[in-house]
């Protein structure tokens, strides 16, 4: 079969490579830097795994800019690009979905068109609406985490996919076999239903995430030990001992998002609690920057912007909004993150030494405690209890 994956983000690439071992893959994006990458076999996104993929890999994949050689005699046409949410709208930014939906529809109009885009919930119902009734049209979620998409592929905790289940089953069929856990859970439902578990499932990693932070604000404020209070209260097996570790607050490219996209979701209905996350998550920022300020440092740096070990991703990162926030106070903010553009975050004050960064940074904020600040841990202000993401 022929399958074509438009985005060459995360999603894309992930899924383009698990395919490629079984199928002819063809990964349209509009970045010819991202083509040129993909057909030398260099990986586009941070990912260890991809990249050996490609490298070792017997891989039937190729990339173009041209959109009427991508479709030509395409079996599927799996949609990955970005739906940033729109602030002003209040809503996901879908319009990179219709463009691509519709020029799918001219140029191999028999293709059945996954959405893996992440969408408000009913919008593909609309979307197919939209396309007409011989649209073959499903909506298939990713579960993936950031820099581990590749293996999240190959081992999902689930397959989800929405959409009439005479086209969704085959579908999830394939996935099944192209992956290397063959007892991986696999549901088909509508498309409302699956918009709606991708949401309500990254509300609740973010509800987790704000919950240990409150939890740390607390220990905080009051002189406890936090750590002590996290293990006590994972004791517990109906809690467990995961994605429990403090941090600056939720970030990157998933959850602020798809929680502020939920929440809009709920119009009309009764709701409060996705709501208080995302304000939880502000107010932990701030109860931080308030925290430093105590502290009465000059100049504060910030080691690596990323939100998580191993990635390159500082969207949304809590760091930078802290930072932001302290900046606002008078304090001097300094960012030691190799390879980050002058013309990045302009309104702060760049290091590309990490021995002058040292020197000069009177406090040193990192999400994650890493090695290379073992001898400066005295000036170290992070949140990291465990040295777990």
């Amino acid at each position: 079969m022929k399958f074509v994956v438009v985005g060459a983000g995360y999603i894309g690439m992930a899924n383009a490579l698990m395919l490629a071992r079984q199928h002819q893959v063809v990964v349209l994006d509009v970045q010819a830097d991202k083509v040129v990458s993909i057909n030398q076999r260099r990986s586009p996104i941070d990912d260890q795994l991809a990249q050996r993929w490609l490298d070792e890999q017997c891989l039937a994949l190729s990339a173009t800019l041209d959109p009427a050689e991508a479709y030509a005699g395409a079996d599927y046409v799996l949609i990955a690009t970005p739906t940033d949410f729109d602030a002003v709208r209040g809503c996901f930014d879908t319009r990179s979905v219709e463009t691509v939906a519709a020029a799918a529809q001219r140029y191999c109009p028999d293709a059945c068109l996954v959405v893996k885009s992440t969408v408000p919930i009913g919008y593909c119902r609309r979307l197919r609406g939209q396309l007409g009734e011989t649209a073959r049209l499903l909506f298939s979620p990713e579960f993936l985490r950031e820099g581990q998409a590749l293996q999240d592929c190959l081992a999902p905790s689930r397959i989800v996919v929405g959409g009439d289940p005479h086209l969704a089953r085959p579908f999830a069929e394939l996935l099944l076999e192209a992956a290397e856990r063959r007892d991986a859970p696999v549901q088909v439902c509508g498309s409302d239903e699956a918009e709606a578990i991708k949401l309500f499932a990254n509300s609740y990693l973010a509800m987790r995430v704000a919950f240990f932070n409150e939890l740390d604000s607390f220990a905080l404020g009051r002189g406890l030990d936090a750590r002590q209070l996290v293990e006590g209260v994972c004791a517990d097996p109906r809690i467990g001992r995961h994605y429990n570790n403090p941090s600056f607050g939720y970030g990157g490219y998933c959850l602020p998002k798809d929680t502020r996209q939920l929440l809009a979701d709920f119009a009309g209905l009764p709701h409060s609690l996705i709501a208080a996350v995302v304000e939880a998550n502000a107010e932990r920022k701030q109860w931080l920057v308030e925290d430093i300020l105590r502290r009465q440092p000059r100049v504060v740096g910030a080691y690596q912007l990323a939100m998580k070990q191993g990635s390159a991703n500082y969207r949304e990162s809590s760091i930078v909004d802290v930072l932001r926030l302290l900046q606002a106070q008078g304090v001097e903010v300094l960012v030691y993150q190799p390879g980050l553009g002058e013309r990045e975050l302009p309104w702060a004050s760049h290091c590309e030494e990490l021995a002058q960064f040292k020197a000069r940074a009177e406090l040193i904020l990192c999400n994650r405690r890493d090695p290379a600040l073992a001898d400066v841990a005295e000036k170290v202000y992070s949140r990291d209890l465990f040295g777990v993401d």
